[in-house]
């Protein structure tokens, strides 16, 4: 199947036909003609797999052929975007800027961690499509600077996350704010009991679409595990680094302080590296993650939030410096490499302390990882395992809520998989602006792939 046979609309093919991309992902070719046929959807698609064309693309063409089509200063907003993460909503608007160039609609992306101002004045001249995270959707929305009374379609981008985040009683207040008819959209990396009990509520027959296998790793991602002293971790990484003439690697640590100390490390032994994490602010994190991208700096240590949306095109190493503590996240981590078709690597150093958690890992990817001991950097079999600090799980904010009531016809049913933005961000612990995280529990992986 092509992009020409979806019935997508001349300006779109041209600016898709622009970005190199022809054939639909999985995800892609079952969710345009959903969307298009104006029912709702409820998708299960992992990170990688190209769903965020797989909305933007149709919501451009049903708004830009509609025949009751506002033109002129001051549009209503008639189709939202709710992303959980900064980082994330700046990639959808970067979709949305990308397909729609060669059609008059407009768009905006409002987050928080930076000044409102500019983002009402973007509002006030009016727009068709507004990508937002929850937080500062509702803070402008407050301050009357927003009205959603027009909204034809909704998007909840990956749903589980925002539930994960504590979000569900911000979009119950956003829910509230959106007339009763209208199309919905939820996409998710699973169907898990909270997403369905959302969509049991949000959704009205909606068309059913699943794309990757929950909590699989992709197969063109190459895995080891390197047991290490934890005190040897920053010498065998920076050994890796140097000895592999690694030119561009993503780094996890557990924590914010991890992170900047490991940056400090790596810095001293003169491997180029920043750090990406709730603490840094908005512009640090968009002046590091562009100075990876660009090829500036070999390390990017990041933490999990922080990670989160990180779209890098042939990333080629991954480096779990420390496990996560929650074995799904592994899953999300490893899934930065090895997309578009592209292989990569993901190595994880490993400690005594940390055998409990990569059993964890592997009991869930259902896979025994292959251990390689570097030589000089042996552990000590006398080692003794210390406990590790897992992240204090907190009940989620609000309950489930009953949105309003719509019509929509059902169908079934993802282009190109969408740029990543310089707005990228995000935070981890106790994050920071958007990043409301009040529940941290185990999180559904997702792994991109993009057409």
């Amino acid at each position: 199947m092509l992009f020409t046979e979806l019935g997508l609309s001349e300006p779109i093919l041209r600016a898709i036909n622009e970005q190199g991309y022809t054939t639909p992902t999985p995800i892609q070719a079952q969710s345009i003609p959903a969307v298009l046929n104006g029912g709702d959807l409820l998708a299960a698609a992992q990170t990688g797999t190209g769903k965020t064309a797989g909305f933007t693309l149709p919501i451009l063409q049903r708004l830009s052929t509609a025949t009751n089509r506002p033109m002129g200063n001051h549009k209503p907003i008639r189709a939202l975007i709710l992303t959980p993460t900064r980082e994330l909503a700046a990639q959808v608007h970067e979709s949305v800027a990308t397909y729609s160039k060669y059609t008059s609609l407009t768009a905006t992306v409002i987050f928080g961690g930076v000044g409102a101002n500019p983002q009402i004045r973007a509002i006030q001249k009016g727009l068709d499509i507004l990508v937002a995270t929850p937080g500062r959707l509702l803070d402008l929305m407050q301050q009357g600077c927003i009205s959603l009374k027009h909204v034809e379609i909704l998007v909840l981008d990956e749903a589980d996350r925002m539930l994960d985040m504590g979000f569900l009683r911000d979009i119950k207040k956003v829910l509230a704010a959106l007339p009763k008819t209208r199309q919905n959209l939820l996409f998710s990396a699973t169907f898990s009991k909270d997403i369905k009990a959302l969509a049991d509520t949000l959704l009205d027959s909606p068309a059913l679409i699943e794309v990757a296998r929950s909590n699989s790793t992709n197969e063109a991602i190459t895995q080891k595990i390197h047991p290490v002293d934890r005190n040897g971790k920053h010498p065998l990484l920076t050994h890796l680094i140097k000895t592999n003439q690694w030119k561009q690697v993503l780094v996890f640590t557990r924590t914010k302080h991890g992170a900047n100390k490991l940056v400090t490390q790596l810095e001293k032994d003169g491997i180029s590296s920043m750090a990406i994490h709730g603490n840094k602010s908005q512009s640090a994190r968009t002046k590091a993650l562009s100075e990876f991208k660009e090829g500036k700096i070999i390390a990017l240590v990041a933490t999990d939030i922080a990670a989160r949306g990180i779209d890098i095109d042939q990333l080629p190493h991954v480096v779990n410096y420390e496990l996560p503590n929650v074995p799904e996240d592994y899953v999300h981590r490893i899934g930065r490499t090895g997309r578009a078709g592209s292989n990569g690597e993901a190595v994880s150093l490993v400690c005594v302390d940390e055998n409990q958690l990569l059993k964890d890992i592997e009991k869930l990817i259902k896979q025994t990882l292959p251990r390689e001991i570097v030589a000089g950097f042996e552990p000590d079999p006398r080692a003794v395992a210390q406990p590790i600090q897992l992240r204090s799980a907190q009940p989620p904010r609000g309950g489930q809520s009953k949105p309003r009531s719509h019509n929509a016809p059902r169908t079934n049913a993802g282009p190109g998989q969408s740029r990543p933005s310089g707005n990228q961000n995000g935070n981890s612990n106790a994050p920071n602006g958007e990043q409301r995280r009040r529940n941290p529990a185990p999180r559904k992986p997702q792994g991109r792939t993009g057409a």
